[in-house]
């Protein structure tokens, strides 16, 4: 943060929904930071607002109240794309008092920070999941913005999940906890419905106030009566509420019917012709990277795989740095595109599937002298590239952002009035009971994007399921409509939130030895359910996993299904080549 300025800003007055939530909050922070010793089980708010509903400003009243105490706070973020906005947002309120914690930064950078911390010369802490173990000694508030988000569960030992872990630590250190999203995660709002937590609602989004309102009408040139706002009462005369989107559904069998073989269906090209020509920005979402998603010969059928993981590679184009290239997104093998099949001969090498890639490249077919950027893993590998990517396409350097789920997250940008779902389908039906929900919070979090100004917006949603329930009621903007219709789904499958899951996942180099040792593990688990009589414990499997192979190891795996799968597998002591997940956030 060295060298860089922000500058301050006042608190605004909130809204009647944000003061009935936030005389709750502190009314908790009070009661808990004015006793002698911690309780045994310190206050957890889940903040349910819709996006651009001012969860931020409560996240900022909730510091300033445990600044004011004496106390210290982290704030989680889920991806390091988020953090400079963040950053910009807490330090203007609270300068010379945060820290930055993030894989992000050098070795010397992060132990800059955590030096600064240890010192004391830091309050606020802002990161991903690894900033909740910050050495700060005097903890009085934790955070967790976005918690639905599954990047903050760690994939490699050890295998915590940040939420979680900030509610432990928060027990132990006596420190609330404030868990803020749009679209909760299921358990966690199930919990909140238990009375487990306290759950506060933010059903309206923000527009502002009357100066900020008429400082962007000015601005922007836009008439009164074409402003999509409400007041909020005689109380308030000088506050605005705004309309969430409007969500077009786009049946990509009917633009196939009718000729269309685009990527981009008729009405999203009209939509994009609008935006670009009122001079505004649009976001065009896809969660898969690259440029085709498998390569494939016209004459035999091969299949170009990866030989290490067994999954097909993905094209990638030509880029400054060199040709065109097939890359395994599982392991990083690279390899030159084949001009021949490299079974048959033949020429008639094929590509198929759209990544973030392609759409920028079509993109820039259709309409010449767009300015786009994509934001990407492919994109963001150097130190800094989400800052300066973000900062461009907020100074309007750039008219189009293409980008996966990173375009997606708690980003405020008030020029986009377009957001174009290319694909709602990429994780709809994939072998994994949270498929369903992962749809429904990106495209309900992406479509959020749009209309955050008095500039309005759309989402068009292009799939090939316009009536799957996850698509349905992400483009109402309709959480509860969607939190019935799967919790009926878990309870008749007995899932989370009415069992919880372990995954043991065995992985070797010989597949028959590796099928072996899992059906092995299976009877002995089995036998131990048998044998001490647990009705309420049941085991999945042996199955192989849906990535059955990755890095040259094959995987097999069981799921036990129990209400604490932890107690239930500690006498066993698992050979070499086990994993062992409690809570999985992916059964894939």
């Amino acid at each position: 943060l060295e060298g860089r300025e922000f500058v301050l800003t006042a608190s605004p007055r909130l809204t009647p929904e944000q003061e009935a939530a936030w005389d709750k909050i502190r009314a908790g922070l009070r009661e808990l930071f004015e006793r002698r010793t911690p309780p045994a089980q310190p206050p957890v708010y889940l903040l349910h607002g819709v996006t651009g509903s001012g969860k931020t400003e409560l996240y900022l009243h909730a510091l300033q109240e445990t600044l004011a105490a004496g106390l210290q706070a982290i704030v989680l973020v889920p991806e390091i794309a988020l953090t400079p906005q963040t950053i910009r947002r807490f330090a203007a309120r609270f300068p010379s008092r945060i820290a930055v914690l993030h894989s992000g930064l050098s070795p010397g950078e992060r132990y800059d920070s955590w030096r600064r911390i240890r010192a004391g010369r830091a309050d606020v802490v802002i990161g991903p999941r690894s900033a909740l173990f910050a050495p700060l000694p005097r903890l009085g508030c934790i955070v967790v913005d976005e918690e639905h988000e599954t990047s903050y569960k760690q994939e490699r030992t050890p295998r915590y999940h940040a939420r979680e872990a900030a509610l432990q630590r928060a027990r132990l250190e006596g420190a609330a906890v404030i868990l803020g999203s749009a679209t909760p995660d299921l358990n966690t709002y199930h919990r909140a419905l238990q009375g487990q937590f306290t759950l506060l609602r933010l059903p309206k989004r923000v527009m502002g106030h009357r100066a900020k309102i008429e400082e962007q009408r000015a601005r922007y040139r836009i008439e009164s009566n074409r402003m999509r706002i409400r007041e909020a009462g005689p109380e308030y005369e000088d506050l605005r509420y705004l309309d969430l989107p409007p969500v077009e559904i786009v049946d990509l069998r009917a633009e196939l019917r009718a000729g269309n073989r685009s990527i981009f269906s008729r009405a999203l090209q009209k939509a994009l012709t609008e935006t670009l020509e009122r001079d505004q920005q649009a976001i065009l979402f896809l969660n898969r990277r690259g440029a085709a998603t498998f390569v494939l010969c016209r004459d035999c059928g091969l299949v170009l795989k990866c030989p290490r993981c067994d999954v097909p590679l993905t094209y990638h184009l030509d880029t400054p740095s060199g040709p065109g290239q097939l890359i395994c997104h599982h392991c990083g093998r690279r390899e030159e595109a084949p001009k021949r099949c490299p079974r048959c001969g033949s020429r008639r090498i094929r590509y198929f599937g759209v990544g973030t890639q392609r759409v920028e490249e079509a993109l820039r077919e259709l309409f010449p002298g767009v300015r786009a950027l994509r934001w990407d893993r492919d994109t963001t590998r150097k130190a800094g590239s989400h800052d300066v990517l973000l900062e461009q396409f907020v100074n309007h350097q750039a008219d189009v952002l293409v980008g996966t789920q990173m375009v997606a997250k708690g980003l405020d940008l008030p020029l986009v009035t377009l957001v174009g779902v290319i694909s709602a389908d990429t994780a709809l039906h994939l072998p994994d009971f949270r498929a369903s929900e992962r749809t429904f919070q990106l495209l309900t979090q992406v479509a959020g994007r749009a209309g955050r100004s008095i500039l309005g917006g759309r989402v068009i949603i292009q799939t090939y399921n316009p009536d799957h329930y996850a698509v349905q009621t992400a483009s109402q903007h309709d959480y509860r409509g969607f939190y019935q219709r799967e919790i009926d789904f878990r309870r008749e499958q007995g899932y989370p939130p009415f069992a919880r899951l372990a995954r043991l996942v065995y992985r070797h180099r010989d597949e028959a030895k590796c099928k072996a040792e899992v059906e092995w593990m299976a009877e002995l688990l089995r036998l131990e359910v048998r044998r001490r009589g647990l009705a309420d414990v049941s085991l999945l499997g042996p199955v192989p996993c849906f990535f059955h192979r990755l890095r040259g190891r094959y995987r097999w795996q069981i799921v036990i299904r129990a209400p604490d799968p932890s107690t239930f597998l500690r006498p066993f002591e698992l050979p070499l080549g086990w994993q062992v997940d409690v809570d999985p956030v992916s059964v894939l």
